[in-house]
């Protein structure tokens, strides 16, 4: 083999092993333009590289130790728990402890079973708020998430005064710039299971009673006054009828923020790995997304249904993906949620107190023509058994189904 193909080789390897190992992400690699027309001699170099890291036992006691004397401990739990599939392990150590449990702000998978007694909800993306749902605990363990992701500015402090915040994650970069407390690198499965293991035996009962909001993983609770009032749907009735009729084992996919907590409220997510959304507010994420879990379904043999949850506004951003999942033959189910306006923005300017910012309106839009377009089988339907009846064939088919449906506009509270 040539000096340059070893070397060619030898990044090609650097490049994966890069992308396995913790924190384990995205690589780029660039390669020179005519790389692929170059004769590679001899064999290929197999080799492999470990994908978890383990705890320093030290820093691990210290955090056990902490969480033992605590007398009101709360857990929170980010992605990189169902990511590395650590609900089991997640679940006792909560038990162990008897420890309320958050899903950390903008978690993009849901991070514990929401069925689960000891599980609260999800925290809100800001300051202020956040800390305020924190008080009257002494020890919060943040596990596999960043401290924290924020949203909008909402004064306050970032935790309680007497409260101590220890944080577990395998990324470098996420435990150097968390802003407050200590921090411990290493694998967030790994590091439940170990703590878990230290805290065996009597631990105090935890001396402050936990809530349970009713919109679960969301960040924010629904708008007041969720009956209709122009004698269109609304966004709970819809996702009441999709929740009777969704398939075993189905993942959901969401994009459609001003709806959010209306979903989750109807929609518990008691299985691992089912339900996917963006991480931090950037929307366009989602549909795409989509295509790519119906084809990873498909390619691994576990054919789970998949329904997609958007709103109209976020339908635009990346729509030309349906194209995709027409070619590729893909039977999904994508709901697309119609109340002709940008709601999350209008919930922005009534937190800035700006209402009326103009542009947030979005009429004339013939969302089934596009789909139709596209390829996909497109209807509009405002009648809660037909909804059910279409949603309910659409895995039958093979192209997506996409189901157009007016809702009653509402602007949400966005904390």
């Amino acid at each position: 083999m040539s000096r340059r193909a070893r070397w060619m080789c030898l990044a090609r390897s650097c490049a994966i092993a890069t992308a396995l190992q913790p924190p384990s992400g995205p690589v780029f690699l660039s390669l020179p333009l005519d790389d692929w027309e170059k004769p590679c001699e001899g064999p290929a170099v197999v080799r492999s590289v470990a994908t978890r890291d383990a705890p320093g036992p030290e820093r691990l006691r210290e955090f056990a130790d902490a969480m033992r004397q605590a007398s009101s401990p709360v857990l929170i739990c980010g992605a990189a728990i169902v990511r590395e599939d650590g609900w089991s392990e997640a679940v006792a150590l909560a038990e162990a402890l008897g420890a309320p449990v958050w899903a950390a702000p903008s978690s993009e998978r849901t991070p514990f079973p929401e069925d689960h007694p000891l599980y609260c909800g999800g925290l809100p993306v800001a300051t202020g708020p956040l800390a305020k749902l924190l008080d009257g605990h002494d020890v919060a363990l943040v596990v596999g998430a960043p401290v924290f992701r924020y949203y909008p500015y909402v004064p306050g402090p970032y935790l309680p005064a007497e409260l101590r915040l220890l944080h577990i994650s395998k990324d470098p970069a996420e435990t150097a710039r968390a802003p407050v407390e200590d921090s411990l690198l290493g694998d967030s499965v790994l590091s439940l299971r170990s703590l878990t293991e230290q805290l065996a035996g009597p631990v105090p009962a935890n001396g402050k009673a936990h809530q349970r909001l009713e919109h679960r993983m969301a960040s924010h609770p629904a708008a007041t006054g969720n009956g209709s009032r122009d004698g269109r749907l609304s966004a709970a009735q819809v996702f009441s009828a999709l929740n009777e009729i969704r398939p075993p084992h189905a993942v959901l996919v969401e994009e459609s923020p001003s709806n959010l907590s209306d979903l989750h409220k109807a929609w518990s997510i008691a299985e691992p790995d089912t339900f996917y959304t963006f991480a931090s507010g950037g929307l366009g994420w989602d549909l795409p997304a989509s295509v790519g879990v119906a084809l990873g379904e498909r390619v691994t043999g576990r054919n789970r249904p998949v329904i997609v949850i958007i709103g109209d506004g976020s339908f635009q951003y990346s729509l030309q993906s349906i194209w995709s999942a027409a070619q590729l033959h893909l039977p999904m189910l994508i709901v697309i949620l119609r109340n002709e306006e940008y709601a999350i923005l209008k919930s922005f300017a009534v937190l800035e107190q700006r209402p009326g910012v103009p542009g947030l309106d979005i009429a004339g839009v013939d969302f089934v023509s596009i789909a139709k377009g596209y390829g996909c089988d497109a209807t509009h339907l405002d009648d809660l058994d037909a909804i059910k009846q279409a949603a309910a064939t659409a895995w039958t088919k093979d192209v997506p189904t996409v189901l157009k449906i007016l809702i009653s506009p509402q602007v949400p509270p966005l904390i």
